[in-house]
């Protein structure tokens, strides 16, 4: 005597584009980051998916322990299924991405996917402001002044002014998560009153703004990004996603700028 177990009936089926069928978004993930992943999947695009993957890295944040992210790309990379076939795949570290190289960061993801545009989250804010056509950014980090520096730097060098800069002075990657959103955007008005900014960027994956931000920008009348927000509007973008997507701020109401 057999069993339905044993000798199962045969179903029909069909299949079709499953979930992403706009864009299937990958993002390489940082093993301490509570931040990114939460808040990038509070928002829903009709038709897009993101997948990540996890990275090792220390929870202190050091020149040191970021740059030592850059031989573990390529593997965590690998961990996001090439069969998913990825219009854009995101590395989710603003001061190690500063630190490695947008070049470097690439290559060490396209080892894995080939061919396949890459962006991270100090690459995605700097496309953010060109859209937005400001000069001038106030910088709100978590980190040391030794790791905010080249982060200002990179500003400095794409053409912007950088009118006013101020850190939490935070190195545990655990703590920045937790502080509260209440505090980033009182340091968001600090900056924006203590020089004459057009726009305000909050940099580190870890930080929480997307609660905040819309009212921000009401009260101070400027843009306001975080690398979560411009990373997740760089991805989108790249990926052909022009939606605009309410609540996230004044970012989303535009497409990408001419090269």
């Amino acid at each position: 005597m057999t069993t339905p177990e044993q000798h199962p009936i045969g179903l029909a089926f069909e299949t079709d584009e499953g979930f992403g069928a706009r864009a299937r978004l990958g993002l390489v993930v940082l093993e301490s980051d509570q931040t990114v992943e939460p808040e990038l999947n509070s928002v829903v695009v009709d038709g897009v998916a993101i997948y990540h993957a996890r990275i090792a890295n220390d929870l202190q944040v050091t020149p040191e322990t970021l740059l030592a992210m850059k031989e573990r790309l390529p593997a965590a990379a690998a961990l996001l299924p090439n069969e998913f076939d990825f219009d854009v795949i995101g590395y989710g570290c603003t001061s190690a991405s500063t630190f490695i190289g947008d070049a470097a960061v690439t290559a060490a993801i396209q080892s894995a996917h080939p061919g396949v545009l890459t962006t991270n989250p100090i690459a995605a804010a700097l496309a953010a402001f060109k859209a937005l056509d400001v000069g001038s950014v106030g910088i709100v980090t978590p980190y040391s002044a030794v790791v905010t520096a080249p982060v200002v730097e990179r500003f400095s060098a794409a053409g912007f002014g950088v009118s006013a800069v101020g850190s939490f002075l935070e190195e545990s990657d655990l703590v920045v998560a937790r502080i509260s959103e209440q505090s980033v955007a009182n340091a968001a008005r600090q900056l924006a009153a203590s020089a004459d900014c057009d726009a305000i960027f909050v940099s580190c994956t870890s930080v929480r703004a997307f609660g905040v931000v819309a009212e921000l920008e009401d009260d101070l009348g400027i843009p306001v990004v975080s690398s979560n927000l411009a990373l997740f509007w760089h991805l989108l973008r790249l990926a052909g996603v022009n939606d605009r997507v309410p609540g996230l701020g004044r970012l989303y109401g535009h497409g990408l700028s001419a090269s």
